[in-house]
């Protein structure tokens, strides 16, 4: 915390020191009070240099301390998170017609999604708070990277899901000794009832539209992309948008290396949703205010109709002079199996929808194929196998005989 000089209201400009229990503007309120933390740039310049970070043995998002509100001999759990692989599949470039496209896969993360970013941060806090129990409402990822984290350090969790978050993530919840309430109704009604029960029994909040040092563990996904490319910034960085956490952290990120001096310039982000729910894409190609949306899609985990993060979402994406849009879940899907057979790369609905609105920015001409372009897979495929195999269908089915065999490969023409 030695770099952080206080948190700020991104509605009033209020100031108010980074203390325990400080989460909101106590004059904006909880729903429009949601607050940046803000750091001593000249500070971090100062006392730390690009070459530390690269001469570092830790591959995890703690390389970036400095960047960090976290005390420095706080205990961590012992779970590597971060510095997830940039890859440059040949492949994936080839097909889509680039000559350089990145894919960084943050579903190799401990709980295979980039979630767990934001959940370590928590757990640490939680730490230095002295709290023994840690909530939050989830789609699904934000739940079980909380779950996976605070396990590895004996803290209790509560979890608040919706109804329709897939049978994989509500596995690994349960594995990691998580108190789940499957709450039946949407995301909405799951987020009221975890701030109900957070207030009436005084748990950490870890819900990162609420908790504004969250953004802050997600932000480091910008800073290892910048490292990774010898700090060569992209021209776009592509990525799913639900309730605007990640792409508001995304963009938190790039702007942290920006005025620390590291990086020249800014990336420009492209926020991607399904349009079964797209408030946030609505409100920024209308320039309106946003309104609540349906949950109408597969990507479970952008499938948020009121988006608790809308202003640091839109301001990020509005700053970089990026842009948003929708695509449809059959669009996702095909993204799902485009992916994988291109790149290896399996990745769930939301974790490969950015790809899918990067073919529609390239047709468009948003996106230009000579442009160096990083798209982020949040989440791993194995989290939601039903629409894997939706995606990709299902195996051939045959006897145990290679004559029958011979027959089924030349009935599909794959011999």
């Amino acid at each position: 915390m030695e770099n952080v000089l206080g948190l700020r209201c991104i509605h009033c400009g209020k100031e108010l020191p980074a203390k325990t229990g400080i989460f909101t503007c106590p004059t904006c309120g909880s729903k429009d009070g949601i607050l940046d933390v803000e750091y001593d740039y000249k500070r971090i310049n100062r006392l730390n240099t690009r070459k530390q970070v690269e001469n570092s043995k830790d591959f995890s998002i703690f390389r970036y301390h400095a960047f960090l509100p976290i005390q420095p001999d706080t205990p961590r759990p012992h779970l590597r998170v971060g510095w997830s692989p940039l890859y440059k599949p040949v492949g994936l470039e080839k097909s889509m017609g680039m000559s350089s496209l990145y894919i960084k896969d943050d579903g190799q993360n401990p709980t295979s999604s980039l979630k767990d970013r934001a959940s370590v941060i928590a757990v640490i806090k939680a730490i230095e708070e002295k709290a023994t129990t840690i909530a939050c409402s989830s789609t699904g990822n934000a739940a079980s990277s909380l779950a996976g984290n605070a396990a590895s350090v004996g803290i209790r969790t509560f979890i608040f899901v919706p109804s329709r978050a897939p049978q994989g993530k509500i596995a690994q919840l349960l594995i990691f000794g998580a108190n789940v309430i499957s709450v039946q109704g949407s995301y909405e009604d799951a987020f009221h009832l975890s701030a109900q029960a957070i207030e009436r029994w005084g748990w950490y909040n870890r819900n990162a539209a609420v908790n504004p040092y969250l953004v802050e563990g997600k932000k480091t996904v910008a800073l290892e992309i910048a490292e990774q490319l010898q700090w060569e910034v992209p021209d776009w960085v592509v990525l799913s948008v639900g309730d605007g956490c990640t792409i508001a952290g995304v963009g938190k990120g790039f702007q942290d290396l920006y005025r620390a001096g590291w990086i020249d310039r800014l990336p420009k982000l492209a926020g991607v949703q399904s349009e079964g729910c797209c408030p946030l894409v609505e409100a920024f190609l209308k320039d309106q205010p946003w309104v609540p949306s349906e949950e109408n899609t597969i990507a479970d985990s952008i499938a948020v109709g009121v988006p608790r993060n809308p202003e640091k979402a839109l301001r990020a994406v509005r700053e970089s002079n990026g842009t948003m849009i929708a695509v449809s879940d059959e669009e996702i899907l095909a993204a799902m199996g485009f992916l994988g057979k291109t790149s290896g790369i399996f990745g769930e609905p939301a974790g490969v929808t950015g790809i899918a609105g990067l073919k529609h920015l390239l047709a468009q001409g948003t996106i230009k194929p000579s442009d160096k372009v990083v798209a982020i897979v949040t989440g791993n495929g194995l989290k939601d196998v039903k629409n894997a195999i939706a995606a990709a269908g299902k195996p051939m089915r045959v006897e145990p005989s290679l004559t029958v065999l011979i027959e089924e490969l030349k009935k599909r023409g794959i011999e």
